[in-house]
């Protein structure tokens, strides 16, 4: 039983006044059998569709139950298709293809052009400007083998560069921030574990299937753990890359120091990740405080130093 199947009919029902299990057949391609076991499904799911015999008879949702057109309002099917329009610029399918195509048919007529206009006031873009040329592909397949149930093998780089093959099965895949992740039951390490896409290599869709299990669900917000884990460093910085550190902090968070610098209370977790980010700002960037974090930035400077001088 095809779930796209079964909201394609509930939208018919929803347009049209009746209509016949040889009709709706016709429509899917599939048996007027299979359209009974549908209609008995979407009975059992809430919305009561009642049916009739003879000539003009068919299908129809009680009429209580009908859903006016106007049940959305604008801002309701602007969300829906800003939604689903940036879900198809990264995630291709029939599927999305098919819901954006059902949202609109919704759309009242004479509302058209004010949906289409707060639609368009918002624009998501999911894909990358530059990165790994496999993201879009490799996000196609995972999505397969999400909706097939089967297992996934690929390369894998964790952190310090550690290489492995993984066996694994999918369950979840997810966008945080700009980059992809893959959440599934890993055979080699005998649990669920994150697999960021962007260190995925030669992935393949394997025939084996899985069943899946009940499992817990990654957490994401993890907005409190960082409060207990960060600090505030004083970094100095050239006018040069206000632009890029104000991706990591507020506006408040700055204070002129000169003509062409800034002082900064810059967010900071001592890890390498948030040392590679203070080196990558080069020579427009001084840490002033504190001092500990001073000294881990004149080592690391020193080591690269020493490894060019070669």
């Amino acid at each position: 039983m095809k779930i796209d199947r079964l909201v394609s009919i509930i939208i018919i029902l929803l347009e049209k006044k009746r209509i016949g299990a040889q009709e709706l057949a016709d429509i899917f391609e599939v048996s007027p059998r299979t359209i009974y076991r549908d209609i008995d499904a979407i009975n059992l799911a809430g919305i009561p569709v009642r049916s009739t015999s003879g000539v003009g008879g068919g299908f129809e949702i009680m009429q209580e139950y009908k859903i006016d057109k106007k049940f959305f309002s604008a801002d309701d099917l602007s969300a829906l298709l800003m939604g689903l329009s940036s879900l198809s610029g990264i995630v291709r399918g029939d599927e999305v293809v098919h819901a954006l195509a059902k949202v609109k048919s919704i759309i009242p007529a004479e509302r058209a052009k004010e949906i289409e206009l707060k639609a368009g006031q918002i624009y998501i873009d999911l894909s990358q400007w530059t990165g790994n040329r496999s993201m879009q592909p490799y996000l196609e397949t995972i999505k397969s083998a999400l909706q097939e149930n089967r297992l996934l093998l690929f390369e894998y780089v964790a952190h310090h560069g550690d290489k492995s093959v993984r066996t694994v099965a999918p369950y979840q895949l997810v966008l945080k921030g700009h980059n992809w992740y893959l959440y599934g039951y890993c055979h080699a390490r005998k649990e669920f574990r994150l697999f960021r896409i962007s260190r995925i290599s030669n992935l393949k869709i394997q025939e084996e299937t899985f069943t899946p299990r009940t499992y817990q669900k990654p957490v994401w917000d993890f907005s409190e753990l960082l409060e207990t884990m960060q600090i505030k460093i004083k970094i100095r910085i050239h006018e040069s890359i206000l632009d890029r550190v104000l991706d990591y902090c507020a506006c408040e968070d700055f204070s002129p120091d000169d003509d062409s610098h800034y002082l900064v209370d810059f967010p900071f977790i001592e890890n390498d990740y948030h040392y590679d980010m203070l080196l990558g700002f080069g020579n427009n960037c001084e840490c002033l405080e504190p001092p500990h974090v001073r000294e881990n930035m004149k080592r690391k400077i020193h080591a690269l130093s020493v490894m060019y001088e070669k």
